[in-house]
């Protein structure tokens, strides 16, 4: 079955190849994550949920989704995970900063009536080419249809940094996810790409023609099949080296005694699933 590819399976390549093997290739467990990725699964969580209840006829009060959030950080914080990778920048930062994230959200789209919800945390798959051989895959936080009809893909983003509007019209991920939504809501549909940036209480917009729409397929498919060609995974140091699940294992930061332990841990896991398998299979030949 030929591989679903995404914008993050894309981006990890692009970004450092080496991390893509382990991640893609390997398919190497993660064993922790940067404190801001753990900050935004839960506002994606607690705005998710909000719109579940505004598509119900419910809206519920801000001290209860922000309340939300807390028990949602409560639930699911582990020490041992989340890494802190800033120095001298207190949790309680991070947890302050995910409650103003929400709080300003709110605030600013109250009562969340300037357009109709049409999904949550909707999945998407859809083909690139006519003959299905690439084919994409992605969540899109909320679609929604605004007043004028047009159909809106938003995106919530809890980083501190805004791109620029020409970064933003460059952008590959909410494009491709036109793409799938094109089949939906049709091609002539108009469409809106929305990024809200609540960290900074900010709401952007671009938007796509058909020639744009045209050339993404193009550069997207061209980029997959340097993908799947590709037989080496060079290691590439970049600004996000310090946020990489796989820093403590890469050739460029880990230690040579740290890459013999991890060489020698990795051969014994799999040794114990080459053994595990043949006992399964001995196990079969007896039935």
């Amino acid at each position: 079955m030929a591989t679903i590819y995404s914008h993050s399976r894309l981006s990890s390549f692009e970004n450092c190849p080496k991390q893509f093997e382990y991640r893609y290739v390997l398919k190497i467990p993660s064993e922790s994550e940067g404190v801001e990725a753990f900050v935004g699964k839960r506002v994606h969580e607690v705005l998710e949920r909000l719109y579940l209840f505004v598509g119900k006829g419910q809206i519920p009060g801000i001290e209860k989704v922000v309340d939300r959030y807390h028990k949602l950080w409560e639930e699911t914080y582990d020490p041992e995970r989340v890494r802190i990778v800033r120095e001298n920048t207190p949790l309680a930062y991070y947890r302050k900063l995910g409650e103003d994230c929400l709080r300003g959200y709110y605030l600013r789209h109250y009562p969340f009536d300037e357009s109709e919800t049409l999904g949550v945390e909707k999945r998407v798959v859809f083909p690139l080419d006519d003959a299905g051989e690439y084919r994409m895959q992605g969540i899109i936080d909320r679609i929604s249809r605004a007043r004028d009809g047009a159909i809106e893909i938003h995106d919530y983003k809890t980083g501190a940094r805004v791109p620029s509007q020409r970064i933003l019209d460059q952008d590959r991920q909410l494009a491709l996810y036109q793409l799938g939504l094109a089949r939906t809501y049709g091609e002539d549909t108009e469409f809106r790409l929305v990024w809200h940036y609540v960290a900074k209480n900010r709401t952007c917009v671009s938007t796509r023609t058909k020639e744009d729409l045209a050339q993404l397929r193009t550069d997207t498919i061209a980029r997959i099949d340097e993908i799947q060609a590709a037989t080496e995974f060079p290691a590439r140091k970049i600004s996000l080296c310090g946020w990489c699940e796989y820093k403590s294992r890469c050739p460029l930061w880990a230690t040579p005694e740290d890459l013999a332990r991890i060489e020698a841990e990795e051969a014994a896991a799999q040794t114990a699933r080459e053994e595990a398998e043949a006992v399964d299979d001995s196990q079969l030949s007896l039935l």
